[in-house]
């Protein structure tokens, strides 16, 4: 698409107006400023505003109003639709606004809107606590709550939203409100895993918890030929598993050259990865049967630092490979669900890619389902599935792998998705709200009635929403 021009004397004006900077399609920091996570993203926005304050968020906003701009929010950069950019339209980027302070008396932590996890970690723990975040800590906190946030806490803290007390939000009106259960409750509903599309977040509050410094932790990498195996035992373990276990598994080729040479670097396996969330002794007992569910090819278990636990997998998301990630809630990890994960994770045309089961259940289903958007609630298991890769001839290949095994899953769900995990929202916003599509399009109706954040995924079925905003 032709990026929309905006007159320089326009663009002289609003920049004398924010704090912080402006930056167009003639400027030679634009291509950086553009980019996103994901390298299969290129898109040419009419004006990038990298905003310092609240202020130079209202008078962005402004701005789009006055110029008929669509609007997307840049928090991380990290959302796989590539939505923090959009075509022809303004982004408002936060990634000036990162601080973190930490309140140990509440215990809570106020977070501006363009912080990463890694932020957070570095400040809570300081203080010996957490805030359930993802599993990336480069990822944006901004776009993972406000889409849910499932993490290495998440069975025994809940979800990155369910831990949220407030959100500072500039509305497409210009309005500076918080939302709280007490403020603004409709509101707040929806941004406890409802996206975007209801304004401009630019500060977190949230409940923090008592975790570590140091954590039990489990990382072993099995052949494939004992992942079926390995799921039904998961099956079992995860019946009667402490909440203070969240376990993860992966399925591909894991090509991790700092733990396997040879024919075993490129040979199919699976990795199982979980931490205890309590006391180390009570964590490595209750870790065991993971660390045994066939003979491990490799095995980094052991007791590390929370902070450099949260950090483990950032190393294998970097900045600028192709991803498409797709996910489904499953009813239950059966028999056929398990045969089809393991034949789909060996049809994968990349060897960086993986099809992913997330254990949940625990503090996810003892929070209320109606206390927010987040559709996901009483499903026993996640699954992910993550096309990684670096050759844009494969594009097709990638993507088509992922929409393939997805629509064979289905059988195995209610068709509801994990909104951080969406495709390119192809298929519209319904699946991933469930029962709370209707209400959610009501609430983006009152609070964006003109679409200014239409760039953004909705519930109305636009291709693009940015969930930090």
């Amino acid at each position: 698409m032709t990026t929309r021009t905006i007159d320089d004397e326009r663009l002289a004006q609003f920049a004398t107006d924010l704090r912080g900077d402006v930056i167009g399609p003639d400027d030679a920091a634009y291509d950086d400023a553009r980019a996103v996570w994901n390298g299969l993203i290129d898109r040419r926005p009419a004006v990038i505003a990298r905003c310092r304050g609240v202020a130079d968020v209202r008078a962005a906003l402004a701005f789009a109003w006055a110029h008929d701009l669509t609007a997307t929010v840049r928090g991380g950069g990290h959302n796989v639709a590539g939505t923090a950019v959009c075509d022809g339209g303004l982004v408002v980027d936060l990634s000036r606004m990162d601080a973190v302070t930490v309140d140990p008396g509440g215990p809570t932590a106020r977070v501006e809107g363009g912080a990463t996890w890694a932020d957070v970690d570095r400040e809570t723990q300081a203080f010996g606590l957490a805030v359930p975040g993802g599993v990336v800590s480069d990822t944006g906190v901004g776009g993972l709550t406000l889409g849910g946030g499932i993490g290495h806490l998440r069975r025994t803290h809940g979800l990155s939203c369910d831990n949220l007390l407030s959100v500072d939000l500039v509305t497409a009106g210009g309005d500076v409100v918080t939302a709280s259960a007490d403020e603004h409750p409709d509101l707040f509903w929806g941004l406890r895993g409802g996206g975007g599309g209801l304004g401009v977040a630019t500060a977190f509050e949230f409940e923090c918890h008592p975790v570590g410094p140091d954590v039990a932790t489990c990382l072993v990498f099995y052949s494939a030929t004992e992942l079926r195996s390995a799921l039904r035992k998961l099956r079992s373990f995860a019946v009667d598993a402490p909440d203070e276990v969240s376990t993860l598994v992966f399925a591909g080729e894991l090509p991790e050259e700092d733990l396997f040479r040879g024919t075993d670097l490129h040979r199919q396996k699976f990795a199982v990865m979980a931490c205890y969330a309590g006391p180390v002794d009570e964590g490595k007992r209750a870790l065991a049967p993971l660390r045994e569910l066939a003979e491990p090819m490799a095995d980094v278990s052991g007791t590390v630092p929370y902070v450099e636990f949260q950090q483990v997998l950032d190393g294998d998301y970097p900045d600028g490979l192709r991803y498409y990630w797709k996910s489904l809630f499953l009813a239950d990890l059966s028999d056929g669900a398990i045969d089809r994960i393991v034949d789909w994770a060996e049809a994968a045309p990349s060897p960086l890619s993986t099809v992913d089961v997330w254990h949940l259940g625990g503090a996810i289903d003892r929070t209320d389902p109606a206390a927010g958007a987040f559709a996901g609630r009483g499903a026993p298991f996640l699954l992910g599935v993550e096309a990684n890769w670096e050759a844009p001839a494969t594009d097709d290949a990638n993507v088509q792998w992922v929409r393939d095994c997805v629509a064979d899953m289905c059988r195995f769900s209610d068709g509801t998705v994990y909104l951080n995990f969406p495709g390119f929202f192809e298929e519209g916003a319904s699946g991933a709200f469930g029962p709370s599509y209707e209400r959610l399009a009501a609430l983006r109706d009152e609070y964006d009635p003109t679409g200014l954040f239409a760039g953004a995924q909705s519930s109305d079925g636009a291709a693009d929403r940015e969930s930090s905003a």
